[in-house]
């Protein structure tokens, strides 16, 4: 079977979410320190380690067949890439953030303003939608300093929880887009390497799907299981079983993580007890 590659940010809070899902994906990675290429032991797969800025270009050129990479980077870089699937961790935004004495009313504020960014292209387009023309300073690096040493009067970056903003003056006031990690292939892939990546992408949207879902088992008295079973956002149907006290039976289903909290309260309220809350591995639809 044809071996597919695989490119994964070389380092970073962004790898160790990539490495994890092809882990929970049963892959075997034969990692050894500061490799820039590895293979798995029981799945056709070489994983390559590069900057996440070069990788839309890696991908472009074939040399790698598919990329776990930042949205915001493909955005930058690589519109014409061809993604996926969302793969729903490294979550942020890329936003303009200014100093915190400054005043801000709206976007026209900036304009003639020198921006400091690694994301030039991002910015000319989001400001185009407004006719406003910024001076563009490309950085790569930490941008945040350069208002405090007046390099810049604005930033424009990634933000995730704002804590490092906030550790250099700096207030968010335009969220120009909000991006995840995503799964991006190649335009030149062939046939062959598109087989495996179709096993692949099976495997990761099994886990994925999992990772978004709760295995729920209650109890509850017969009378009460009609009213339940309506209240439940199950796959096809929910599992019933008669428990061995008269009158009582046990019901299985799979709720979804984001609406696990309301619709525990509401079979709570309508007579569901004991309820058992389960983590699911993957699930294969």
């Amino acid at each position: 079977m044809n071996k597919i590659k695989i490119a994964v940010q070389k380092s970073g809070r962004l790898n160790e979410d990539s490495l994890k899902l092809l882990k929970d994906c049963g892959i075997s990675i034969d990692n050894g320190k500061d490799q820039l290429k590895a293979s798995a032991s029981n799945f056709p797969l070489e994983v390559l380690y590069l900057r996440n800025g070069d990788i839309p270009q890696y991908l472009r050129d074939g040399v790698v067949d598919v990329a776990i990479i930042g949205e915001n980077v493909l955005i930058e870089k690589g519109e014409d890439i061809g993604i996926l699937e969302p793969l729903g961790f490294s979550k942020c935004r890329v936003s303009i953030a200014i100093p915190k004495e400054n005043e801000y009313n709206s976007i026209q504020d900036l304009n003639g303003k020198r921006i400091a960014t690694s994301y030039p292209n991002t910015v000319i387009k989001y400001f185009k939608k407004f006719n406003v023309k910024p001076e563009i300073h490309i950085i790569n690096g930490s941008v945040e300093i350069a208002p405090n040493i007046g390099l810049a009067d604005a930033i424009c970056d990634i933000v995730s929880s704002g804590s490092t903003l906030f550790k250099n003056n700096l207030k968010e006031v335009e969220k120009m887009l909000v991006s995840e990690a995503v799964l991006a292939v190649s335009p030149l892939i062939s046939k062959e390497k598109q087989i495996v990546l179709d096993k692949l992408q099976f495997r990761i949207q099994a886990v994925l799907k999992g990772r978004k879902s709760k295995y729920v088992l209650m109890n509850a008295p017969n009378d009460k299981i009609s009213a339940i079973i309506k209240l439940l956002p199950g796959m096809r149907s929910p599992t019933v079983l008669p428990l061995a006290e008269e009158g009582w039976s046990s019901i299985h289903t799979v709720i979804e993580k984001n609406s696990f909290w309301e619709v525990i309260d509401d079979l709570k309220a309508n007579g569901a007890e004991g309820l058992l809350v389960i983590p699911i591995e993957k699930m294969v639809l």
